[in-house]
């Protein structure tokens, strides 16, 4: 479609606030198949409808996706997302070729100014920080114990650390000192009953084991400057491209990771350009991406190629997915915790066949799940083989982003579009539920809170059983579970003195309860549970047996930011469950003793005496060694018990414990709702985190801004440089689109089998020594410790093209045995691949590759086709392709050939020496049939595999880059 053409769809448009905002509504086709389109579907549709240009996308992609009751799994169409997500690793090899663009429409004499990304990119720079400096780990000291602060001299009958943690300097002048390379630099709470609560911009840093003030960040700046002095290169490139490239936004190091940025900033749910307001959208390049459909953005995951792609104005090709509707029915257990139900869900979608589908989520149960919750199970696909898992907007959502940072303008503009489109919905309402390919059920109410062990993770055991299971395990024979205790002794009680005081043990009784949040962080509310019951406690009354050993280990600074901002952190404290440090501490054993009395009672009685703990394992004897049983809860869970005293408890009929005043308190009265939980983590979490999040964008750091970077529309290639360098995919470069080049007298580069996967393909890992990247890298003077990987280095094209075909594990039937060789025909030596394909272009001779089935099947790489294209590939002559990989051959002017059905080397009596000839028509189609000569007389027919006209041109421009670039000139 022309400039000069009105848009096919323009009827469509309406307005907003007085038409200055304006959309396209396809409610306005008067069609009834809308109404029954899943939500996500609607969101293919409409940008189908406003990117509609007769050439990319065209009208019978609209019709399809409309007609998707029918069309699902059958029809190819296209989707062009709002905005593409990369990471640096990934980001940098595409913004490289976009550099190196510029450089060649400047030398056409077009102003290279011109030269930019179609489609708005969000590049993170977050893989790009080794942890060089850090506290001390936690193994090396092995008595933590939550260090000697006040709270100790207030309830002395807590046990204190027996000896200090390390020798140095003071930490803020208590005893026990600890160095300042053993403190952390995250901020923390002081931890202590009656502290202060403060705002997470206000914490101050904190010294992990004794919580006092640190007096600065030593180990984040060491490790900042070690960030700026590794990747200079890459940080000064990236920051020139934040300045030279329109639609190109780079967030600086030191923010945040990717999915976090994405989610808690870049997030937009609807876009406004040029005056049009739309669903907003992303392909990432992060694993994580499609945390994005738990806030109603659809968006998963792709290759850098694809991702390049997008950034040029390509849309995304797929078949018309399949939605499953996942229903959510019933009313959640008091005592279930999010992580319950977001496992709990994903075993369900685990156990149903839905690779490759869509999932979106209905039913009134929906709305009983907090956006976090939501943002969690989207999280998830790749657990259960889903593309997304996609929540509808609705209420909950946009109360959320009412707490984040959206204006109630823009809010409201947002709803008014949403509702207008019907991309909104209320999960009361019945009469608003699409039809789906299939409807898989889940009942909520059947998520019972649940622990693992004694003995093993993989034994569940629901809480409601917990008192008859233990039994149980007292009976059965030693084995998985059984301890076979008799029955005489199971009633067994020992006395003890601790601290002046008598107690007495059990079978079930808990001596060690430790929250840990390292398997928590993603979702606050298992913590924030876990700290209001802590302050329901306090406030009723109950406190916690002084010879249990109770630990707090946050995991990562954050939790206690969260912990300290809603105020449950001096709760926790009271109970005895203080911040021991940051790290793996009770998981691995590195508990600091049992009192002597406790042991000695446990022995005395052949006692099972347990541990509750929230981390991830829990085997026998693993906490402790005279500790047998150990479980598996969540963190509400961990405090319950350890006010309980005991596993072997019922929560529903017996008290957790009796007040000083007599009273019984049972768990249910100080159980938090989920409504109380949702509310303190949307008005005092959620808002703070992104409070910090934005004023840390905003505000940018010392570290970004004194990087030094060229103030120029052309980049100044720094010849010397090793990581980045201009590629040659521009070389040559006509302004008019050359004739079809016919491939004559084509050698064999790798004569291939079945399977071949990217791995094969492109340049992973670590590299080799003896590898041809190293030979260039020691040409430049590098040593073997300064290689670093192939990731690091995939802005040079001269490593990268070395590392195609590089992989230990290629079988080359050439060679006969796995490696990266290759045979150069014409003198018979076996060599690296690289250095054949080197000589062949000295010699002028095109190179074409054999293969066998699932040629490029695997994992999307960023160099899968461009590296061959370096080498000289022409094409490849395969018995099949992987869809994707295909067409990333086809992106870079690589024609994919399959042979005829029934048909591979073997049966046409291919050697892989002969000479190949392919004739190239004038006028090329999609699946054409053309034929190969050999230099012995063979000849055999092969498809040509275009799946449409723009595969077509895109090849006979030489691929998606110089396509681009044409456009340009």
């Amino acid at each position: 479609m022309s400039e000069c053409e009105p848009h096919p769809y323009s009827n469509l448009i309406e307005g907003l606030k007085d038409g200055q905002i304006k959309f396209f509504n396809p409610q306005k086709l008067d069609d009834p198949r809308y109404d029954k389109l899943p939500l996500s579907i609607r969101v293919l549709l409409e940008a189908a409808i406003r990117n509609c240009d007769g050439f990319y996308t065209k009208e019978e992609d609209v019709e399809n996706i409309l007609d998707w009751q029918q069309q699902q799994n059958k029809a190819e169409v296209v989707f062009t997302p709002a905005r593409v997500l990369l990471q640096d690793f990934t980001g940098i090899p595409a913004m490289v070729d976009l550099a190196a663009m510029r450089d060649a429409v400047a030398k056409h004499g077009v102003d290279p100014s011109l030269v930019n990304p179609k489609c708005p990119t969000d590049l993170v720079v977050d893989h790009s920080l080794q942890i060089d400096y850090s506290k001390c780990a936690i193994q090396n000291t092995p008595n933590p114990g939550g260090g000697v602060g006040s709270n100790h001299s207030q309830n002395p009958s807590r046990p204190a650390p027996s000896r200090p943690l390390s020798r140095g300097s003071q930490c803020g002048g208590q005893q026990g000192s600890c160095s300042k390379a053993a403190c952390s630099d995250l901020p923390a709470s002081s931890g202590r009953p009656g502290g202060s609560v403060q705002q997470i911009e206000n914490t101050p840093l904190l010294c992990p084991f004794h919580l006092q003030p640190v007096s600065e960040t030593e180990t984040a700046l060491k490790n900042q400057e070690m960030e700026l002095s590794r990747n200079k290169e890459r940080l000064q490139f990236f920051k020139w491209c934040s300045n030279a490239f329109k639609n190109v936004n780079v967030v600086p190091p030191d923010v945040g990771a990717v999915h976090q940025v994405n989610l808690e900033h870049l997030s937009r749910v609807v876009q406004v350009t040029d005056g049009f307001i739309y669903p907003d959208s992303v392909v990432g390049t992060d694993s994580h991406t499609t945390m994005v459909n738990g806030l109603g953005i659809l968006g998963w995951g792709v290759g850098g190629i694809e991702s390049e792609a997008v950034m040029l104005g390509q849309p995304v090709p797929l078949a018309l997915p399949q939605v499953v509707g996942c229903k959510l029915v019933g009313s959640i257990n008091p005592l279930t915790t999010s992580i319950d139900i977001v496992l709990g869900i994903t075993k369900h979608l685990r156990q149903a066949a839905i690779a490759g589908r869509f999932v979106e989520f209905f039913g009134p149960g929906v709305s009983q799940l907090s956006a976090p919750d939501r943002t969690t199970i989207a999280n998830m696909c790749p657990e259960y083989n889903a593309t997304v898992s996609f929540f509808p907007i609705d209420q909950v959502t946009l109360k959320h982003f009412k707490k984040t940072n959206f204006s109630q303008e823009k809010l409201d503009l947002m709803e008014s579009y949403l509702k207008a489109v019907k991309i909104f919905r209320s999960y009361e309402d019945p009469s608003e539920d699409p039809q789906y390919s299939e409807v898989i059920e889940i009942n909520l109410s059947s998520m019972v809170p649940q622990v693992s062990g004694p003995k093993r993770p993989q034994d569940r055991v629901a809480v409601s059983s917990m008192k008859e299971d233990f039994q149980s395990c007292l009976d059965e024979k030693v084995g998985f579970k059984g301890f076979h205790i008799s029955k005489e002794k199971q009633d067994i009680r020992i006395p003890f003195l601790h601290c002046g005081e008598e107690y007495q043990l059990v079978h079930g009784s808990v001596v060690i309860a430790s929250v840990i949040s390292c398997t928590n962080n993603c979702n606050p509310s298992a913590m924030l549970t876990a700290g209001l019951l802590a302050k329901k406690a306090v406030e009723a009354g109950l406190v916690v047996r002084p010879y249990i050993q109770t630990s707090l280990a946050p995991g990562v600074g954050m939790v206690t930011h969260y912990l300290n901002t809603s105020g449950v952190l001096p709760y926790f404290s009271q109970l005895g469950f203080e911040v021991i440090g940051y790290g793996c501490a009770t998981c691995v054993g590195n508990t600091s003793p049992l009192p002597e009395p406790v042991v000695d009672a446990i022995k005395q009685g052949d006692l099972v005496a347990c541990g509750v703990l929230s981390g991830n394992r829990h085997f026998e004897g693993r906490l402790c060694a005279c500790v047998r049983a150990n479980y598996l809860a969540s963190p509400p869970l961990v405090v319950a018990y350890a006010l309980a005293g005991t596993v072997a408890i019922n929560f529903e009929q017996e008290p957790l414990g009796v007040t000083s005043e007599g009273k019984e308190v049972y768990l249910r009265d100080i159980w938090p709702s989920r409504e109380e939980v949702r509310e303190t983590e949307e008005d005092t979490i959620i808002s703070s985190i992104f409070k910090d999040l934005r004023q840390r964008i905003e505000k940018g750091n010392m570290f970004w801004s004194n990087i030094e970077c060229p103030d120029s529309v052309v980049f100044p290639w720094d010849h010397k440089s090793t990581y980045i360098r201009s590629p040659s995919f521009f070389s040559k470069l006509s302004k008019e689109v050359p004739a079809p080049q016919s491939i004559e007298n084509a050698h064999v580069l790798l004569f291939l089998g079945n399977n071949v996967t990217t791995d094969h393909i492109s340049p992973a890992g670590s590299i080799a020594r003896v590898s041809a990247a190293a030979k260039y890298l020691l040409s430049k003077r590098l040593t073997p410790r300064e290689f670093n990987s192939y990731g690091a280095r995939r802005g040079n094209d001269a490593v990268m093209t070395r590392g195609t075909f590089a992989s230990i594990k290629l079988q080359n039937r050439f060679i006969g045995k796995a490696g990266p060789k290759t045979l150069h025909i014409p003198s018979g030596q076996t060599v690296d691949v690289f250095e054949a394909a080197e000589r062949y272009q000295k010699e002028g001779i095109p190179l074409i590759i054999l293969a066998g089935k699932d040629y490029g099947s695997g994992n999307s790489r960023d160099w899968v086709a461009k590296g061959p294209y370096l080498l000289g590939v022409r094409a490849v002559i395969a018995e099949s392709f992987e869809k994707l990989h295909k067409n990333q051959l086809v992106g870079m002017g690589i024609m994919p050939l399959q042979f005829l059905p029934e048909q591979n080397a073997d049966s046409l009596g291919l050697s892989g020496k002969e000479k190949f000839t392919l004739a190239m028509p004038d006028s090329l189609s999609p699946r054409q049939q053309l034929t190969v000569k050999t230099s012995d007389g063979k000849s055999f027919g092969v498809t040509a595999m275009f799946d449409s006209e723009i595969d077509v041109i895109i090849f006979r421009h030489g691929g998606h880059l110089r396509y681009v670039a044409r456009t340009f000139l």
